[in-house]
């Protein structure tokens, strides 16, 4: 079938958030102005690009958890960035094939990377929500042609919630914890205020960069359960579940928090 999608500004001369994140990952999706700016991040912060790894597994872990343990074949993830194997549904439908996906994004250059890398495996679906991740609306409109609400759907937004200013993260949230069944699920990974400087350089060069402690970052999780371990650092979240990942890192340390919550079911 023919794409008629309208083409799209890349815009390959400025740095993009997506693109530097892809770089930290060692991807491919990215361009000479996301790599210098994100080499000028890494001279600030060595450290991100392994917690940027870190964090990427805690993605894997987690989903793994909760297809496998919870009984969960729905997911919606906010803010997908760039598509970076593992992707969220290839964990998913690794443990249950028949697991449905929905990635939300409202950025052309992740829409464009989206269409063409996004496939699900037959059993299951995948698709995408092109949409601002405080549309809550939109969203759940949209997802609903593959998710079913009145069942639990696991809810992810990682690496995502510190590039949007206070009362956004708390407001979408509180709308979306509202309509998801009993038994949903959110997981949320943030950068720590230990990162200013990191913040202070995405400020400059992007406009964006918002630190939070744990303390308001466990806010935004509402009356969700907090499963064990609660809120810590990504790869201290159950790195028994993954026999390859290191020991912690010490050099990551108070440099990120993780978590994943439960609406309770009653």
């Amino acid at each position: 079938m023919t794409d008629t999608s309208p083409p799209v500004d890349l815009r390959t001369d400025v740095p993009h958030p997506a693109r530097v994140y892809d770089f930290y990952l060692g991807g491919k999706d990215h361009f000479g102005a996301d790599r210098e700016f994100g080499r000028k991040i890494l001279s600030l912060c060595p450290q991100l690009r392994p917690l940027a790894q870190a964090n990427r597994r805690f993605l894997a872990r987690s989903v793994g958890v909760l297809t496998r343990d919870y009984g969960v074949h729905q997911f919606l993830d906010l803010g997908t960035g760039l598509p970076t194997s593992p992707n969220l549904h290839e964990v998913a439908q690794g443990v249950a094939p028949e697991s449905r996906v929905v990635y939300v994004d409202n950025d052309p250059i992740v829409l464009v990377h989206a269409r063409a890398l996004l496939t699900s495996r037959p059993e299951g679906s995948t698709d995408y929500v092109d949409s601002d991740v405080v549309d809550i609306d939109r969203i759940m409109q949209q997802a609903a042609r593959t998710l079913d609400f009145s069942r639990p759907v696991a809810v992810s937004a990682l690496a995502l919630f510190h590039f949007l200013p206070d009362p956004a993260p708390a407001d979408l949230l509180a709308s979306l914890r509202d309509r998801l069944a009993p038994g949903s699920f959110l997981t949320i990974s943030h950068v720590l205020p230990a990162l200013r400087e990191v913040a202070e350089a995405y400020q400059g060069a992007m406009g964006l960069g918002t630190l939070r402690g744990k303390d308001e970052i466990t806010a935004l999780f509402g009356d969700f359960e907090l499963l064990d371990p609660g809120l810590v650092d990504p790869y201290l979240w159950r790195p028994d579940l993954a026999p390859q990942e290191a020991a912690p890192i010490e050099e990551l340390a108070g440099l990120g928090a993780s978590a994943v919550a439960r609406k309770p079911t009653n």
